[in-house]
């Protein structure tokens, strides 16, 4: 049995672990039951948890840490305990489960991930840590007996998104548990491990950083393989490469040419422009040639003759992983025999029997099963869940060679591969393109290298133009990639701690998180450097010492009227800003205006003023087609309707024929007209002396009539007590620093607390019954959604109404400021959407008050899609209306399953919950019901 990781392989040097079990009986029976010896790491862990200490086992990808998780299984069975192994993400639950069931049979194993229940009062039960963070604030039945909690993937609590369950968990299971937490390898691994000491009592920090299969790196030029690392380093060579090792001397060779036929061909355009400056002899480095960058196919046909199949190709786009799969498709590539081919058709058909045919085919199943049947496929995460899994499994089975996929494949379903290709080193991260760090290099070649399959893995990268081999080899040799928390109280959180424990007690609990712990550690170093802040200070105030007066007095006042003269500067700055956010206001649609700056500077159209946020952001097209929300720095000066021209009806920004007609029209329309004048902010004392005038003035008399002023050594006083006032003002900001990180998480708590004791919630350390209705909310609106309930607002909406109004709290759009205003059901869905987002809006002015931002706005690019869902509209008709890929209107329709099942569960004994529960029925149908039992 592998679990998620493959199984170690037979190793003799392991031979004389056995005769170390004497002493641990439970753990020498538990490593008779696998045909290969356990490594030493997994023995210490197992002994560790059989001994009664908790334990963390940090060790690369496929180096079989699971083992260790398995064990507390098996002596919780041994000793007549319960044991729960979570997982972060369903897919994981279900793999584990049912590795599980074939070692232990159905009977002792159960699953609850939300979508699925099965046998929950199990002695084994696998669950995603969702859920039982869940079980643990409402206090199940279910924990009774429970011994051991396996927490697999636990390095999760990094994630900015969901990481806060997992120290949930921690700090609240209670301690007579005994906890195995599994974690990829992390640079701080004995700080982790020292955290869970302090809060589950003792815990063993066992970390194995040797891969068990040797990984050679290389970068792939045009059609050749070089090694990254040069082959006089030993430890490259052997496949465990240490931090700062040499590289190949031919790689710096050719990043030399490359960059030489650059210049050259820089130089060149350059003289052909007649361009000053540009060298008529350009001295040669190199041999001026470019490097060709292969196709995927290419690629693909490279790896194949090198026998270094299956591989996984790593292209940070979904939009690229389907088009790689496509080019081979044209290409005719074809990877598998006739009896594979065979294989394959058979259990994709099978595994998808139970989709409709319509639906298969707006899915593009033809082409996704045609790829498989060659070898290749894309994984990501706009692909329907089902066939995700049929590529999971299928490479798995050595049947697919080759998967293009996004980074979320590394991070979590077992999916090793002989090789791992990394087109590009940069990512889009959201905001810009980045490059990508160390820690996620490795994760991402971590998956190169199958246990018991491969002798050695590859990591290769594709050569990119500009490309310096010393960068690659730092990613592939850095192993700096620590574990941070990402932990912080939520209005859920809160209100589920205040019910059970008070709240003096929640606070005291909260300031035991990874968070605070990591806080303090920090607050140790800054105080140190504080320390030696002031004694600076102090040295440098006795060189500014002058022997006519106090050089310091005269040092602040020349300090004060530079801070005045730059208030004074900054003060006309933000008049400005302020009439020129007042002029957007009065902006409408079909207005023509001149944009002042930015790089959408010049003539356009406003769409949408966008005057419904905080600040306005009109959506506008501009003459070169540019559709763009654009933002408060592009009119640093007021603006104003020049002219008026007709928008079509039902204009959209996505459609590039719209886009270029409308831009035409205005071409047209502003052809003969002339810019407006930059428009000048009126100043009601151009030729008054106003308060700040006077008070430069009276400083600069008191400065003059200061003794040290004729000091002939004035200036070089002067510089130390800049200094002295440099370095005061960053030993300030130190002292701020030092003061937030102390109880940081604990003052977060209290500002939630207030918020909900304004809103009635709590009372002291009373839940009330308004509160109660929050505590089985889990969403990250769950206050919108709470206040909604409390005030009635969706009581009168039907089954289908209320998906889409409910879909507004868990939909988030990838790019919203690209997004015109998204279509939504008019009547009684429109009128609640409203009084929907101005609870948000009062409840955001509310946590400004409190210094919180934990409320987004809701967002209703999904009401459309979930209300004709709910109606019973077909799929393709469904994504016809939306820019959703297959697998992200599956994902956000899963997140509004489970928000209306908690909507039913918080609603009490009212109408609403009969309703939501109709919602539930009314979207769990098609490939949203059937992804929920595969996934």
């Amino acid at each position: 049995m592998s679990g998620h990781e493959d199984e170690p392989v037979f190793e003799d040097e392991h031979a004389s672990t056995y005769a170390r079990m004497t002493t641990h009986p439970v753990t020498a029976a538990f490593a008779g039951l696998y045909d290969f010896p356990l490594d030493d790491f997994q023995v210490r862990g197992c002994k560790e948890i059989e001994e009664g200490r908790g334990v963390l086992v940090a060790a690369p990808t496929g180096s079989g840490k699971t083992i260790v998780g398995e064990f507390a299984v098996h002596l919780a069975l041994e000793t007549g305990r319960k044991c729960f192994y979570t997982t972060p993400i369903k897919a994981l639950s279900n793999q584990k489960y049912n590795d599980l069931v074939a070692r232990y049979g159905p009977e002792k194993v159960g699953l609850l991930t939300g979508d699925n229940v099965v046998n929950g009062e199990a002695p084994i039960v696998v669950m995603t840590t969702e859920v039982l963070r869940n079980m643990l604030y409402a206090g199940s039945r279910t924990l009774i007996g429970l011994g051991f909690v396996v927490m697999d993937e636990v390095h999760y609590l990094a994630d900015r998104m969901r990481g806060a369950v997992w120290e949930e968990v921690i700090i609240h299971l209670p301690e007579s548990v005994t906890l195995v937490s599994l974690s990829a390898t992390v640079s701080n691994a004995e700080e982790f491990g020292e955290w869970l000491a302090t809060v589950r009592g003792e815990t063993t920090t066992i970390v194995e950083e040797r891969r068990p299969v040797p990984l050679f790196q290389h970068v792939m030029v045009g059609k050749r393989l070089f090694d990254l690392f040069a082959s006089s380093d030993v430890d490259a060579s052997a496949g465990f490469v240490k931090e700062g090792a040499p590289v190949n001397d031919e790689l710096v060779r050719i990043a030399r040419d490359d960059w030489a036929s650059s210049r050259l061909m820089r130089d060149r355009k350059s003289a052909r422009k007649g361009k000053p400056g540009a060298s008529k002899n350009p001295r040669q480095v190199g041999n001026g040639r470019r490097v060709w960058i292969p196709s995927r196919v290419e690629v693909l046909e490279r790896l194949d003759s090198e026998g270094l199949l299956p591989a996984i190709v790593f292209i940070f786009s979904r939009v690229g992983c389907d088009a790689a799969v496509t080019q081979c498709l044209s290409a005719n590539v074809r990877l598998t025999s006739p009896e594979e081919r065979a294989e394959i058709f058979a259990y994709v058909e099978e595994r998808c029997r139970h989709l409709p045919d319509d639906d298969l085919e707006v899915l593009g199943y033809p082409e996704f099963l045609d790829g498989l049947t060659r070898g290749v496929a894309a994984h990501h995460a706009g692909m329907l869940p089902t066939f995700k899994s049929c590529v999971e499994e299928l490479f798995l089975r050595g049947l697919v060679k080759a998967v293009f996929a996004t980074e979320t494949l590394a991070l979590g379903i077992n999916m090793p591969a002989r090789t791992v290709v990394i087109e590009k080193l940069s990512k889009w991260n959201g905001e810009t393109h980045a490059d990508i760090t160390p820690g996620e290099y490795t994760q991402l070649t971590g998956r190169a290298g199958r246990r018991g399959l491969d002798v050695e893995g590859h990591g290769v990268v594709l050569w990119q133009p500009g490309m310096n081999p010393g960068e690659v080899a730092g990613l592939a040799s850095t192993r700096t990639y620590p574990l941070r928390s990402s932990f912080r109280p939520s209005y859920n959180m809160a209100v589920n701690l205040v019910h059970q424990f008070g709240r003096e007690r929640s606070r005291e609990l909260l300031e035991q998180s990874f968070a605070q712990f990591q806080a303090d550690r920090a607050v140790v170093g800054m105080a140190r450097q504080l320390q030696k802040a002031q004694e600076a200070i102090a040295g440098y105030d006795e060189a500014a010492t002058c022997h006519v007066g106090d050089f310091m007095e005269y040092a602040a006042l020349r300090r004060r009227i530079s801070e005045v003269e730059k208030g004074a500067s900054r003060e006309r700055r933000s008049g400005r800003r302020e009439e020129a956010m007042e002029s957007l206001t009065r902006l409408k649609p079909g207005d023509v205006i001149m944009v002042p700056n930015g790089k959408f500077a010049g003539f356009a159209v406003v769409i949408d003023p966008g005057i419904g946020g905080h600040e306005p952001r009109p959506y506008v097209l501009t003459a070169d087609r540019q559709a763009r929300r654009l933002a408060p720095m592009d009119f640093q000066t007021p603006v104003e309707a020049i002219t008026r021209m007709r928008l079509p009806k039902s204009f959209n920004g996505r459609n590039p024929a719209m886009r270029r007609d409308l831009a035409s029209a205005l071409r047209t329309k502003t052809h003969n007209l002339t810019p407006p004048p930059p428009r000048r902010t009126t100043r009601n004392d151009d030729f008054t002396e106003s308060p700040i005038d006077r008070e430069i003035a009276e400083l600069r008399t008191k400065l003059k009539q200061h003794p040290c002023h004729q000091c002939p050594e004035r200036e070089d006083h002067a510089r130390w007590a800049e200094r002295s006032f440099k370095l005061a003002r960053d030993a300030e900001t130190l002292k701020r620093r030092v003061e937030s990180r102390t109880n940081t998480v604990a003052r977060t708590f209290d500002r939630v607390c207030n918020v909900m004791t304004a809103l009635g919630y709590l009372e002291g350390d009373t839940v009330t019954e308004r509160g109660s209705h929050l505590r089985r909310i889990y969403t990250d609106m769950d206050l919108v959604a709470a206040e909604s309930l409390r005030e009635g607002l969706w009581d009168h909406l039907d089954a289908s109404e209320l998906a889409a109004v409910l879909s507004s709290l868990v939909y988030e759009a990838r790019r919203a400021d690209d997004a015109s205003a998204p279509k939504v059901p008019g009547g009684a869905v429109q009128a609640a959407l409203v009084d929907t987002v101005r609870v948000w809006g009062q409840l955001d002015a509310l946590e400004r008050d409190n210094k919180l931002e934990f409320l987004r706005e809701p967002d209703l690019g999904f009401a459309w899609a979930a209300f004709r869902w709910a109606e019973g509209d077909d799929l393709d008709d469904v994504l016809g209306g939306t820019d959703l890929a297959a697998g992200d209107f599956v994902r956000w329709m899963k997140q509004l399953l489970d928000l209306a099942g908690q909507v039913a569960d918080a609603a009490g004994d009212s109408p609403l919950r009969k309703t939501a529960r109709e919602t539930v029925k009314a979207l769990k149908r098609g490939v949203v019901a059937y992804s929920s039992v595969t996934e």
